[in-house]
């Protein structure tokens, strides 16, 4: 039984620590092992209300265990520091982007372990564990969601624009021209982008991907192609010949989803698994949103990028919070995608505090494990699954690109550099552009090596 065997490697882990619960100066002694958890910063109350429910449940659970929460939310720019300042809660949430470099550089906590106990260690899709995984295979941060790139838009404007919000765009063709017909309809912006905190360089490469190329191809950057050029000149005519991007040209995740939560934008492409987070953080209101897969080339090559969201253990963390924590793990983020009784307990406190229930994602297993958890789960399904079906009923046929893997980050940041001009200088010039960051994105790849 899964909880035997975590329990017992909780035990394992006390005594391999002397039996001594830790606690810090500004813990109380009380003979719990005290942990702090992340949770999303900017959430509705509701929301709050239904993850402190799920806390309550845990510590029934595991009375020897105390949990508290930090707000937290992954940026680049503000990740290095909390990480080098030791400011992170003892479990947090990564990008797939990072696993292994925090790994490589011993930032993270070594649970190997631990998640080899985990009954459901084997059954993960092997692309995806390898985000986790150490040079020996070891599992050190534990996937908790993948996600495939989607086309978000609004229904709402697509039908004040007087285009058929159940036919969304299938090719950049199609979308250049539905977002120059919402600009010009509505007065909102038909298509945006990320450009910031390495969002700009995250979603160009998608693009670039989905048109047959690359960024990143056997340890060499990739970034002065053809489909670059296209993915560039598509920016280029559609915020400078038909003006359809709107005047916001410096969004990251963040703020690119509170407007188009407000009904600013028409469409942009990011994470298909969003909208739990627009709902939850921006207010969206459901009846406006619809997804779509992105727009793939007719070519061998062309695939859509994906990704995932890893959740590691503090470095800072003694032995019996580390097991503590995988313990929360197990519990939170795991147990509702691999057992029934967790995942209907956690579809029916969602939706009795009003939040989502039912919105797409990647499996991390297989889809078959998938597909038998939404079964488990229909009757608390409180999302517009039909304005997403454009996106569910083709997104597992795509082929799915992990994304570049030697210096990530960087290399994101090198293009975020290249989109943020094509979309402020009507005059910029692509050549110029791509030879910088061709050489800029292989140094940082060179130094990463």
């Amino acid at each position: 039984m899964k909880t035997s065997r975590i329990a017992a490697a909780v035990a394992a882990a006390a005594l391999a620590a002397g039996g001594l619960a830790a606690c810090g100066d500004d813990e109380p002694d009380d003979g719990r092992t005290h942990i702090t958890v992340t949770i999303d910063a900017g959430l509705e109350q509701a929301a709050i209300d239904a993850f402190n429910k799920r806390i309550e449940q845990f510590e029934d659970a595991n009375p020897d265990i105390a949990v508290e929460t930090q707000e937290y939310t992954w940026t680049a720019g503000t990740f290095t520091a909390q990480l080098a300042g030791g400011t992170l809660p003892d479990v947090f949430t990564v990008p797939f982007t990072d696993g292994r470099g925090l790994i490589e550089r011993g930032q993270i906590a070594d649970i190997g372990d631990l998640t080899a106990e985990l009954p459901y260690r084997e059954d993960y899709n092997p692309n995806i564990a390898a985000a986790g995984e150490d040079a020996e295979g070891d599992l050190w941060a534990v996937p908790i969601a993948a996600y495939g790139q989607g086309l978000h838009y609004n229904r709402t404007l697509f039908t004040a624009a007087g285009l058929d919000p159940d036919a969304p765009p299938t090719t950049w063709d199609e979308v250049r021209a539905a977002a120059k017909t919402i600009a010009e309809e509505t007065g909102e912006s038909g298509y945006s982008v990320m450009t910031n905190d390495n969002t700009g360089g995250w979603i160009l490469t998608t693009v670039v991907n989905a048109l047959g190329g690359r960024t990143e191809a056997d340890g060499a950057a990739t970034i002065d192609t053809p489909q670059m050029r296209e993915a560039l000149g598509l920016l280029q005519d559609m915020r400078w010949t038909d003006d359809s991007m709107g005047d916001n040209f410096l969004y990251d995740w963040g703020t690119i989803n509170q407007d188009f939560a407000s009904g600013r934008i028409g469409m942009y492409v990011s994470g298909g698994g969003n909208y739990g987070n627009l709902f939850t953080q921006n207010a969206l209101n459901p009846d406006d949103y619809g997804l779509t897969v992105l727009p793939l080339a007719d070519s061998p090559d062309a695939g859509v990028l994906g990704g995932g969201t890893l959740a590691v253990v503090s470095p800072n963390a003694e032995a019996e919070e580390q097991a503590a924590a995988v313990k929360w793990i197990d519990f939170y983020y795991m147990e509702k995608l691999t057992v029934q009784e967790a995942a209907v307990a956690n579809a029916e406190i969602s939706a009795e505090t009003g939040q989502p229930v039912g919105a797409p994602e990647l499996p991390v297993f297989d889809k078959a494990t998938y597909d038998e958890v939404q079964t488990w789960i229909a009757e608390y399904v409180n999302v517009p699954v039909d304005q997403m079906a454009p996106y569910t009923d083709q997104v597992f046929e795509q082929p799915l690109l992990n994304e570049p893997v030697t210096a990530t980050q960087e290399v994101y940041g090198v293009l975020d550099t290249v989109v943020q001009s094509i979309l402020t200088d009507e005059n910029a010039d692509i050549d110029a552009l791509l030879e910088t960051a061709q050489a800029e994105a292989q140094a940082a790849i060179d130094a990463a090596a």
